[in-house]
């Protein structure tokens, strides 16, 4: 859930679905992930047009959790730009006036997205591809921005597992969004099976796909951060209770 989704809209043919494509999109984003600052007006992005011989244009917008376009409370401008060949240029994520009455105790999620529009080709029966860049784009209120003590000591760190029949049930009391990526049991073993990446919600619980003998009595659990970044926690269980065992924890030893 790290890397940013590439969807290939495709000219001349019918498809109305997103693939996710190892292609190497023309246009390219300097992140994988948006953070807004609520204590500030907007945030920009830095855009590159890497393909070295012909101009693309960059098409910016928003959707909610559900995947609806948006126009506010967050907007992105300019809309559409044009970025000659090799050339570098940044696009705007930008407050509007609704963006205080979103909640202010934790964070909401956003999805960015950037689609690329290739120049009309001049040749007959040509099938242009224009790939699009989803990444996600969490607006964190000024009142949860966290401050440089608390940055030392990840939130992530909060985390909690229940196990509830024969599964773990993830609990996050933090105000911030938490995308575990990985999760085995041990630190050199294999993705457990059954396993999806998940997003845990703001004071929020969501359920491992995994069973809990999969994961065993001390399941590791990986976490995206702020910078695209994948630390791995460690979890120590009593009964039917974990807490994370920062000991324990990969680069903690």
């Amino acid at each position: 859930m790290s890397n940013p989704t590439r969807c290939m809209p495709l000219a001349l043919a019918v498809l109305t679905g997103c693939l996710t494509l190892p292609a190497q999109a023309a246009i390219g984003l300097d992140r994988t992930r948006v953070i807004f600052d609520g204590a500030k007006d907007a945030v920009s992005m830095n855009i590159a047009n890497n393909n070295t011989e012909l101009p693309y244009l960059a098409q910016g917008w928003i959707e909610d959790e559900q995947g609806n376009k948006i126009t506010s409370p967050l907007t992105v401008l300019p809309p559409v730009q044009r970025l000659e060949p090799g050339k570098h240029s940044q696009v705007k994520v930008q407050a509007l006036p609704g963006a205080k009455l979103l909640a202010q105790d934790r964070e909401t999620v956003y999805y960015f997205n950037l689609r690329e529009i290739p120049p009309r080709s001049d040749k007959a029966n040509t099938l242009q591809i224009a790939l699009q860049t989803r990444i996600k784009l969490f607006y964190r209120p000024a009142a949860i921005i966290p401050s440089q003590q608390e940055l030392a000591n990840p939130w992530q760190e909060k985390l909690t597992l229940t196990r509830q029949g024969n599964q773990y049930q993830v609990n996050n009391p933090t105000p911030y969004y938490v995308t575990l990526v990985d999760a085995r049991s041990s630190k050199e073993g294999k993705t457990a099976e059954n396993f999806e990446p998940i997003m845990v919600p703001p004071k929020g619980s969501l359920t491992l796909g995994p069973s809990a003998t999969a994961l065993g009595a001390t399941p590791y659990l990986t976490y995206i951060n702020d910078y695209g970044g994948r630390p791995t926690l460690a979890f120590s269980c009593n009964g039917n209770n974990c807490a994370v065992d920062l000991k324990a924890s990969p680069g903690n030893e």
